[in-house]
């Protein structure tokens, strides 16, 4: 007799390689409810929602609980319901709500589940004080105060991203989940990706909305608003209104944005074509010189902050272009003015983008001309689809409209940048074309798809290219290493920070999952199919563009407008952090950065080593020990300062030389008080 099923709530189900019993008894149709469980995050079985009663064991968390053949489980009854009920009242006690104000209402899973589960009175007193709300970052907001301390973000930047600017601090009811030493998030590792956010459940982590500030600038008489919409928000921005057709509703939002009252609406698709044909260039030149390989994208924000923090030593490897949403910033505000006869400074760009990591980007002082930024506002997906609604328009009924030109027309080659291995993909497109083969197919199955890294050879000028595409910061890291190591040798590197790329942007509406950003994936790609145009060089606009303004590719006319430059990038302010009580001003200062890169390279090992060796000879009234945040020297961590002066390199094993050459020496002379 067939034993490979198990029995839920009287249903008997066949086992096929789950991995726990919620995914099983999902798959039974009953939808237990949880806070703490992501299939694409590891299992942490914290908030005890998912409960189940299992004949002979009792009550088990599904999440954590293997399937085992013959198992007879129950999931509806008197005791779990009264347990979860009793969970989300614990929960709700310890939470400050304000759910009419919060941007989660609405589309928070602890008001969903409240109103699910029947919770109509919370009998337990909210004993704890509110804390500070971190509006620090310029794309994110951070309420410790709603936080159901479940885990997922800290889980995400992790495990995902790679990154872990979120943990767990102190113990019992003053446990809190909080950047390192509580520092605001702007002043950590943060690379503004939002992945937090799309798996937060409740209001701790939102993106820092900028509506008013469209509204303000719409209203104003004196201002001219223009808007560009980027390639991933078409396939995401119509799920809201049950629109899934990615052109039919990227025609409605021109439609609703010019009710809104936009002046112009224009596709940032345009300037990806023109990124393309600006990076292809960049690159063939490269490929010829040998120099700077592999060349890496820089159109993803949070990717380039991401390699000015951890990996300096690859700045240099960066493309110089500047991402297609400020290549349309510095070409609107140098040349729209006189066309639409407004003052340079009169005339807003707003963006809408997939990704919050675009308003950090838009800030950076790079990106603007004397004091006035390229693209002054960047709205998410996420914050159009609330504009749209606070307009009171009707999506799904009003009639498509078309973008304006100039910057309204693209091919499909800049609307394949949203999806991971677009970039890609279009410079190949356009490289090959260039190598004598129009007629040649446009389509590049084999970086398609949502994997983390995917691996071409193309022919390219008679000569074999190697392409990596990574998406996922973990990922990025691990690929990362391999280039350092000699173990991987790639000749360009498409890197975006978010899974599936654009399309999983923490901008995005929810759900943002792997099953929606697969869609949107489809979707992309079947607007590219649909154009009449699949290369970039194609686009008649972009012709013009250098026509008339840019000459050629990588001109300097280009490089003034289009390019820019990268650097390494502080991560944590130089606040330094006492290791050793009793400071003196007459010991020798010893001071070990524990920033990242110093301490994945093994700083910490060298400051407990050298206090150990330190101690051990007896020196430590000698010595002042300190752990600070940066140098500034980061590619030759772990750095050590002594007495003022920076050492690098000085790795754990050459701690016992160090001391006796840099350190001991120091101590000469120096009068220490009894």
């Amino acid at each position: 007799m067939d034993k490979n099923y198990i029995t839920v709530d009287g249903t008997r189900v066949e086992l096929a390689g789950e991995k726990n019993l919620l995914e099983v008894i999902r798959k039974a149709g009953i939808d237990l409810p949880t806070f703490c469980y992501h299939s694409e995050l590891s299992v942490y079985g914290a908030c005890r929602m998912c409960i189940c009663e299992i004949e002979g064991r009792g009550l088990q968390p599904t999440c954590s609980t293997p399937p085992e053949p013959g198992m007879v489980i129950r999931t509806n009854t008197e005791k779990t319901m009264r347990i979860r009920k009793m969970a989300l009242e614990l929960l709700l006690a310890n939470h400050h709500g304000n759910c009419q104000t919060c941007e989660k209402n609405t589309n928070c899973r602890l008001q969903s589940l409240a109103e699910r589960l029947g919770v109509k009175d919370v009998r337990f007193p909210n004993g704890s004080q509110s804390q500070p709300v971190d509006m620090s970052n310029k794309s994110l907001v951070r309420d410790p105060n709603k936080c159901i301390l479940c885990g997922d973000c800290v889980r995400m930047c992790k495990e995902v991203q790679g990154i872990g600017v979120l943990d767990f601090v102190g113990r019992g009811s003053s446990v809190k989940v909080s950047p390192a030493f509580g520092k605001g998030l702007n002043e950590v590792e943060c690379v503004y990706c939002g992945q937090c956010s799309t798996v937060c459940p409740t209001g701790a982590l939102t993106v820092k909305s900028e509506v008013d500030k469209v509204w303000k600038a719409i209203y104003d008489p004196e201002k001219v608003v223009i808007v560009q919409i980027a390639p991933a928000v078409r396939t995401a921005v119509g799920e809201s209104f049950g629109v899934l057709d990615g052109e039919l509703a990227m025609g409605k939002t021109a439609a609703a944005l010019r009710k809104i009252g936009f002046s112009r609406i224009y596709d940032t698709s345009f300037t990806a074509d023109l990124t393309t044909i600006e990076e292809g260039t960049e690159f063939l030149k490269r490929l010829e010189t040998g120099e700077k390989l592999p060349q890496f994208t820089s159109c993803c924000p949070a990717w380039v902050k991401y390699v000015e923090q951890f990996y300096p030593e690859f700045v240099n490897n960066l493309s110089s272009c500047k991402s297609p949403q400020q290549m349309f910033g510095s070409l609107a505000k140098k040349y729209l003015p006189q066309d639409l006869e407004v003052k340079p400074e009169n005339l807003i760009v707003v963006s809408v983008m997939p990704c919050t990591a675009k308003k950090f980007e838009a800030a950076r002082p790079e990106f603007a001309q004397d004091g006035i930024p390229d693209v002054d506002v960047v709205l998410t997906t996420q914050e159009l689809v609330k504009m749209i609604s606070q307009a009171g328009i009707v999506f799904s009924e009003i009639p498509p409209e078309s973008m304006d030109m100039p910057f309204g027309f693209k091919t499909g080659a800049g609307i394949i940048f949203g999806a991971s291995g677009g970039v890609a993909e279009a410079v190949l497109r356009l490289a090959t074309a260039q190598e004598g083969q129009p007629n040649r197919s446009y389509e590049f199955y084999q970086v398609r798809g949502l994997d983390g890294v995917k691996e071409l050879e193309a022919t390219i000028n008679g000569e074999t290219v190697r392409l990596a595409v990574v998406n996922g910061l973990a990922n990025t890291r691990e690929l990362l290493e391999k280039i350092k190591s000699g173990e991987a040798k790639y000749d360009i590197v498409e890197v975006m920070s978010c899974r599936g790329g654009c399309i999983g942007g923490a901008g995005q509406p929810s759900p943002n999952d792997m099953d929606a950003r697969e869609r949107r994936k489809n979707a992309i790609y079947d607007c590219d199919r649909v154009q009449t145009l699949h290369n970039a060089k194609d686009n008649p606009f972009v012709q013009e563009a250098y026509r008339n303004w840019l000459k050629t590719p990588n001109s300097p006319a280009a490089h003034h407008l289009l390019h820019t430059q990268y650097k390494h990038r502080r991560r944590l302010t130089g606040e330094v952090i006492e290791v050793q009580e009793g400071a003196a001003n007459d010991k020798v200062n010893v001071s070990v950065c524990i920033g990242t890169c110093c301490y994945t390279n093994g700083s910490y090992d060298t400051m407990r080593k050298l206090m150990d060796l330190v101690e051990k000879k007896g020196l430590s009234d000698k010595i002042d020990f300190k752990a600070s945040f940066c140098f500034e020297n980061c590619d030759k961590g772990p750095n050590v300062e002594v007495n003022g002066k920076v050492h690098g390199q000085v790795t754990p094993d050459k701690v016992e030389d160090f001391l006796e050459k840099i350190i001991e020496p120091a101590i000469d002379g120096v009068t220490v008080k009894a």
